[in-house]
């Protein structure tokens, strides 16, 4: 089987060699780019990249905007990495898509996780493996949903959200079991990172948003028949 191909964008020689070690180590094949031109030029070339480690702060063009020219074209998985701790910097990455997230400086071995979480779930689905509940349609081979028979468009991780939820329909989950199983690692974090990503699933499920029940100071509970 061929390697998975990941792309690492960081106009810092030492933190893309940081990276490339220990992705080499758990057998992917690593490309690197200093900057986001040079990163545009890797991945419409290539055409094959799985997944993409992207810096924010780069000359000729930054984070955002290789972003942008990315998700004109494809849903590959991004993490974005930052030297920035600000909340409006991670909700601007999440509204173009993107789908980690992770502040420098940070663990190698928990940026490792969160790829393989990523690349777990996009490579190893069936096509058999679809969810029907309460309207709601989901397609895990394809990794996409229908509201009704209508497409919806869900980043990544707001995918793998909803389809924990669906899975787990009446069951009150705390947000750590929800972080270990959606995150797939030993989360330490805010829990506003999952608060977020909730509020905007509800939001693009419409209506059908209300089946994601608040459990105060606890989590949350996937329920399609309408008691609290």
């Amino acid at each position: 089987m061929d390697k998975l191909k990941i792309l690492v964008v960081d106009d810092e020689s030492r933190m893309r060699k940081l990276v490339k070690d220990f992705l080499v180590k758990k057998e992917y094949e690593v490309l690197e780019a200093g900057d986001g031109m040079e990163a545009l030029d890797i991945f419409f070339a290539q055409q094959d990249i799985s997944l993409i480690i992207l810096d924010i702060m780069m000359p000729k063009m930054d984070g955002w905007q290789t972003c942008r020219e990315i998700r004109g074209y494809s849903k590959v998985p991004i993490i974005m990495l930052t030297a920035k701790s600000d909340e409006k910097d991670e909700l601007q990455g999440f509204e173009l898509g993107v789908d980690e997230y992770i502040s420098k400086p940070f663990s190698p071995k928990i940026l490792v996780a969160r790829v393989e979480a990523i690349l777990r779930r996009t490579s190893l689905i069936t096509a058999e493996d679809i969810i029907r509940v309460g309207g709601i349609e989901i397609n895990k081979a394809a990794h996409q949903v229908a509201i009704d028979g209508k497409d919806i468009e869900l980043s990544y991780k707001e995918f793998e959200l909803l389809t924990y939820f669906a899975e787990n329909p009446g069951i009150a989950l705390s947000r750590e079991k929800i972080l270990n199983n959606v995150w797939n690692y030993d989360y330490f974090g805010d829990a506003r990172t999952i608060d977020t990503h909730v509020k905007k699933l509800r939001s693009k499920l419409g209506e059908k948003g209300t089946f994601i029940k608040t459990i105060w100071g606890m989590g949350y509970k996937f329920d399609i028949s309408g008691r609290e």
